[in-house]
Formats: structure tokens, C-alpha cells, sequence
């Protein structure tokens, strides 16, 4: 069975390294393109968007696609909505594979916003730690009065506000590293998406330590209708009901 794993997270590194050694699945993984040099899955990829839902659904014909697994960032909703669409005309099944959220514990200070527009006029601090990627700082470019730490695997996109300094970084990152950024900056406000990751969950542990106020803004909500896997390994097991 040909599988179209739309990727771009470490869901989606993993399960195409499951699946590259099964003879049963042709696996193509599709990224996104938005980062200058992404570390490639294994199996065969293709990068760069489809044209949207009409796009996408030309494609699975073409390509004679026999799943989709959409393992692409919970912030990718427009993605996620082209695959629905697309699944839905061409009768192709798909599947939404989606790490679940992070929870708040004991000692985290996190003031939940619906939107990116919502944290910035909630900020609490004046030296913000801002890690919801280079392509979402519009929101905070207004703001004068704040400092603003960027960090990003390449140059972030404009508008950006006036007073920010940019540390071009690829993680993961340690406890450690993120407790020294955290003090050596003065950083007293860290923002952040609700991606759920493991491997960027470092910075929600120092901000902890550093008694410092997160605001996490939650992911959009899953598809209706759409079936959901929490693990790779449900995905999988997904891919082998349908096959």
C-alpha cells in the first residue's frame, strides 16, 4: 500500500522509520519546506506544499494513494484542513496522528490564551522569551515597549518588534541550556504553543525552576469525524488495519 505520511515532526520521523523496512507500505513523506536544511526522513520525500485541498486530492489520484497519515505540526491547520478535504473527496482514508498536549503540574505559573493575538496582550513581563516560531511574530511586532528573545532554526520572518534579539538555534535543548539562556538574557516571561513535545518541553521545566509565568497558547482542535492516534504505534497499527 502506497502511504502518504505528511510530516515535519519527530511523530512522523519515527513512523516513517518504522515503516521503512516493511515490505507491505510504499512510504512517501511530504515536509513542508519552511526550514532551509530539514534533517530528511528515511523512504522516499517530496517538499513543498500540494495547492491546497484540489492540490492534494489531484495528487493521492496520481500517485494512487492508498492511506494518508497527517503527522504534521498541531499548529498546522490549514494542512490538516486540506488533508480532510481532500481525504473526503477522494475516499482515501486518512488519519490524524497527534501527540497530546502538555499539562500543567505543580510550580508552573501558565496563563492559557486561545491565540497568538491573545498572548500578546496578555503578557505579564518585560523581557519575553518567544518561541512560536520564526513565521508567528506579527502578533507581538507592535510591542515597543517589551525586549524580545527570538529563538529559531533560521532567520525569523518580519514584522518583528522593535526591541528583539534573535538566537538562531536547533534543539533539542537541555534543562541546563535553557536555564542558562533563561538568566544570561533576564528573560521574566517565556511564550510558547501547547505542541505537546517532548523534545521542547525542556523550556516549560526552567521556567519552572526560574519561578517565571508561561503563556501557552492551545493548539487549534482536532477534525471531526477524523480518527486520531495519540503514538506512533497506534498509527501503525492503524496503517496495518487498513492495509
Amino acid at each position: 500500500m502506497r502511504v502518504l505520511l505528511l510530516g515535519g515532526t519527530g511523530e512522523a520521523r519515527r513512523l516513517a522509520e518504522a515503516l521503512a523496512g516493511d515490505p507491505r507500505y510504499d512510504v512517501i513523506s511530504s515536509l513542508a519546506g519552511r526550514t532551509a536544511d530539514p534533517g530528511l526522513p528515511p523512504g522516499r520525500t517530496r517538499i513543498g506544499g500540494f495547492g491546497g485541498p484540489d492540490g492534494l486530492a489531484a495528487w493521492l489520484r496520481d500517485e494512487r494513494i492508498g492511506a494518508v497519515v497527517d503527522a504534521t505540526h498541531p499548529f498546522a491547520a490549514l494542512m490538516t484542513e486540506s488533508a480532510v478535504v481532500a481525504a473526503e473527496r477522494t475516499g482515501v482514508p486518512l488519519l490524524v496522528l497527534r501527540r497530546p498536549g502538555w499539562t500543567e503540574g505543580p510550580g508552573d505559573d501558565w496563563r492559557r490564551v486561545p491565540t497568538l493575538e491573545a498572548a500578546a496582550a496578555a503578557l505579564p513581563g518585560e523581557r519575553v522569551f518567544l518561541t512560536t516560531g520564526r513565521k508567528n511574530l506579527a502578533a507581538f511586532a507592535g510591542d515597543a515597549r517589551r525586549w524580545f528573545l527570538v529563538r529559531s532554526v533560521d532567520p525569523p520572518e518580519p514584522p518583528l518588534p522593535p526591541r528583539t534579539e534573535t538566537v538562531l538555534a536547533r534543539g533539542p535543548f537541555t534543562v541546563d541550556e535553557e536555564l542558562a539562556l533563561m538568566r544570561g538574557h533576564a528573560v521574566d516571561t517565556l511564550v510558547t504553543k501547547d505542541s505537546g513535545s517532548a523534545m521542547t518541553a525542556a523550556k516549560l521545566t526552567a521556567a519552572r525552576t526560574l519561578r517565571i509565568p508561561v503563556v501557552m497558547v492551545d493548539r487549534p482542535p482536532a477534525p471531526d469525524g477524523v480518527p486520531i492516534a495519540a503514538t506512533v504505534e497506534d498509527a501503525a497499527d492503524w496503517l496495518a488495519h487498513e492495509g
